[in-house]
């Protein structure tokens, strides 16, 4: 199997989300020079090529009724059209330098699996894969509908469209697809990328339950690109589409492995349990692939990691404040302050004043560079306000500056709206938001864990996360300080907050 590149990390597993293609100086000079003569070669030539499938694809479903277009074309429509976009879409990865692609396994026919499961996703460039499986129908976004030649190729495949955005339109798929896995063979297979979203291949994410709904059958297919430039894939930092597209086009030729797993039929309990039988198909898969099989996620854009329902940002927005602000010249006793300021804004604030535009903050944090609050407001918002509850709460978590116990009291005063000692299950999600840096919407168990007969105060919050596990997880390796923050703070967060679950039970007894 390829190597992946490792990166840093706070957390158990490698960073899937990060790619970038490492090449030595001679590899580089040589996509230099071989790039600037094959790319706009193979590019002019698969864009011919698109352009060619445009009309005959439209003319699949030309003059037909929605009713018509609700059912799997037949006819004519079939067995003229299919074969001729199959062909030309093959001459397009080939056009891209995909001279060969070798299959491993059998692929199972319709009655044995209605829907493939395809893992690792890396890459738009992973579409080869529906060549081998004769154009299986998808699963595609519904804005890729409006794009030229794209949306016409997806209205040849009937492919499901959903738009994200939409509550609606998720569940309107949801039926769509559960129709179609369930229509004993009248519908085609499909074929599915579970992980929802492109990774470098180091770990497989959590699988999304969408093609375990149905409880039918599934045939797991691994993808490989075993070749001495990783130049495929493109990932949510690292190597953009563009890049990956010019470094596979800059090589004589790429090669791809397409291995169809044995069909995995489901047990009662997974039928019954879509996520259980997402999870237990996901460590297969990654067990063939030598990989870990990770419970992350992409949530809103953002990559994170799941823990008894909380979201976890793999990169944590408040050690990256602290980062920006330590390289602006702030030290410790600098950062102390403006958490004080930022603190004494809040608590004499009303609600709708604890947001701040980029200049207030910069003020607040004592900052000449307007960009470098600019960017510490987007880290936590994509308004042009940030809650500054938000910054405050994370950035005094992993900063090491107050204990947890006065920092999650002073936290719960300020989200307890009514001053009533106890929060809500909606106040308890701004809180934990507030504390993680992220928005939280799952904490749900959390609740159920740390309320007595409808109430949750303070000190019952405090014990579920000392001395629940899975939230001791959460706050014993999520906030607090690392090796960045506490040379920052000169060693006081390690002072402030070491041995912090000892200290913090012996409080609670």
């Amino acid at each position: 199997m390829e190597s992946y590149g490792r990166h840093p990390a706070t957390h158990e597993y490698p960073h899937p989300f990060i790619h970038q293609v490492k090449m030595t100086r001679a590899q580089r000079i040589r996509g230099i020079v071989l790039g600037s003569i094959l790319f706009p070669i193979r590019v002019t030539l698969a864009a011919l090529l698109f352009l060619i499938m445009w009309p005959i694809a439209r003319l699949r479903m030309a003059g037909l009724s929605e009713e018509e277009r609700s059912r799997p074309v037949e006819g004519w429509r079939r067995w003229l059209l299919h074969p001729i976009i199959l062909s030309l879409s093959r001459a397009t990865f080939f056009a891209l330098g995909f001279f060969w692609v070798k299959v491993k396994g059998r692929m199972a026919d319709l009655k044995e699996a209605p829907v493939l499961v395809v893992a690792p996703h890396s890459s738009f460039l992973d579409m080869l894969v529906l060549c081998p499986t004769q154009l299986a129908t998808v699963v595609s976004r519904s804005e890729n509908n409006s794009l030229p030649v794209i949306g016409a190729l997806l209205e040849f495949n009937q492919s499901v469209l959903v738009s994200r955005k939409d509550r609606e339109s998720r569940k309107k798929a949801v039926a769509q697809v559960t129709e179609r896995l369930t229509s004993d063979g009248h519908w085609p297979q499909m074929l599915m990328f579970p992980e929802g979203t492109t990774t470098n291949g180091s770990a497989l994410i959590k699988f999304k339950p969408g093609a375990f709904l149905a409880g039918v059958p599934v045939q797991p297919v691994l993808l490989r690109y075993p070749n001495k430039l990783d130049a495929v894939r493109w990932t949510y930092k690292g190597t953009t589409w563009v890049e990956a597209l010019w470094h596979t086009t800059s090589q004589f030729y790429t090669n791809m492995t397409i291995e169809f797993l044995p069909v995995y039929n489901p047990s009662q309990e997974e039928k019954n349990d879509p996520n259980l039988y997402a999870d237990n198909v996901q460590k297969l898969m990654a067990k063939a692939l030598g990989v870990p099989a990770t419970d992350y996620v992409m949530e809103g854009r953002v990559p994170v990691s799941k823990l008894g329902g909380l979201s976890i940002p793999l990169d944590s927005p408040a050690r990256e404040t602290l980062s920006l602000l330590h390289r602006n010249g702030l030290g410790a006793h600098k950062v102390e302050a403006a958490l004080h300021r930022m603190m004494d804004r809040c608590q004499s604030a009303a609600q709708a004043s604890v947001r701040a535009s980029a200049e207030e903050l910069a003020s607040i944090l004592g900052l000449t560079d307007r960009q470098t609050a600019v960017t510490i407001c987007g880290l936590y918002s994509k308004d042009d306000t940030v809650d500054l509850r938000q910054i405050y709460l994370s950035v005094a978590a992993v900063s090491g500056f107050v204990s947890f116990k006065s920092l999650l009291y002073a936290g719960f005063t300020l989200f307890d709206k009514e001053a009533r000692g106890s929060l809500s299950a909606e106040e308890l999600s701004g809180l934990m938001g507030a504390l993680l840096g992220f928005p939280q919407h799952n904490t749900a168990e959390l609740y159920a864990q740390a309320s007595n007969q409808g109430q949750l105060t303070k000190e019952h919050l405090l014990q579920a996360l000392m001395t629940h596990p899975t939230y001791q997880r959460v706050v014993n390796e999520h906030m607090q300080p690392d090796e960045v923050c506490s040379q920052m703070t000169n060693g006081k967060a390690v002072n402030n907050n070491g041995n912090m679950r000892q200290r913090i039970s012996k409080e609670l007894q």
